[in-house]
């Protein structure tokens, strides 16, 4: 009987041994949804060169991809923004040294449903409006005589800080907004009410969507990529201090022509 459980215990500290190897040898990325299609993307080509090497790949906001680089929880952190000096602060305090790597560039389009006929450019002061609740009906905006259903992100979110920073100039969405946690959510939102509106990250962009043109400029990959389009950014992953192993591999194939050409082929654009 002993000697049973001797052989059980050794087993389960065997299994142990092994799991922690493999998740030592693991890359854990998390964070922001508009960089996930491009996360997705690489993520398969990464698997077929370095198939020993396990991937675990998820979403739910810059903020809480940052925040789980932070705590250790990831090795990567995907962001539709730059780190604030906030987290800096915190990240140093635990001995966490965030690197930034510019992976990609992005334009966030304001979208409506393909239904909405008649709208097809907006300014920022029109959308400032419209997401502070001063415009309300369509009909003011050359559109049906219906009020606005208004779809935004949460505030965790990269892309609702950026909004925020350059349509709400600071403000505050309107109290009767729809809120949602991803892109995809919003793309769900709008595709399904016709007097919705929201914004994506261009990757996101597909037929169940119409996009306008922001002070008729459009979100193409030379304006997006020369700053023209006026909601342009970069797209960030972070790394606890140099990247290095597996990390280093994956931040590699993201920055080669491969992984630029990934990034194309999910709607964004390169950096290269």
């Amino acid at each position: 009987m002993l000697r049973k459980r001797m052989i059980t215990e050794l087993l389960v500290i065997l299994m142990l041994l092994i799991s922690s190897r493999s998740f030592a040898s693991g890359i854990v990325i998390k964070g922001s949804t508009t960089v996930l299609p491009i996360t997705q993307r690489i993520s398969g080509i990464f698997q077929k060169l370095y198939p020993d090497v396990e991937l675990s790949v998820s979403g739910g906001g810059s903020g809480n991809g940052i925040r789980a680089l932070i705590e250790g929880l990831a090795d990567i952190a995907n962001s539709s923004r730059f780190i604030k000096f906030s987290e800096v602060k915190r990240a140093l305090s635990k001995g966490v040294y965030p690197v930034p790597f510019k992976i990609a560039m992005d334009g966030i389009v304001p979208v409506i449903n393909v239904h909405n006929r008649g709208i097809k450019n907006l300014t920022i002061k029109q959308l400032h409006d419209i997401y502070g609740g001063k415009i309300r009906n369509w009909k003011d905006l050359g559109g049906p005589d219906h009020r606005i259903v208004v779809v935004s992100r949460d505030t965790s979110s990269g892309t609702y800080e950026v909004w925020e920073k350059s349509v709400l100039k600071g403000g505050r969405v309107l109290p009767r907004a729809l809120i949602v946690a991803s892109n995809g959510q919003v793309v769900n939102a709008v595709s399904r009410n016709r007097y919705a509106i929201g914004y994506v990250g261009i990757g996101y962009v597909n037929k169940r969507i119409h996009v306008l043109l922001v002070g008729g400029i459009a979100a193409s990959e030379e304006n997006v990529r020369s700053g023209i389009y006026p909601i342009s950014r970069p797209l960030f992953m972070f790394t606890n201090g140099w990247p290095k192993g597996n990390v280093a591999k994956w931040i590699n194939l993201v920055l080669s022509k491969r992984g630029q050409k990934a990034v194309k082929k999910v709607g964004y654009v390169s950096v290269f």
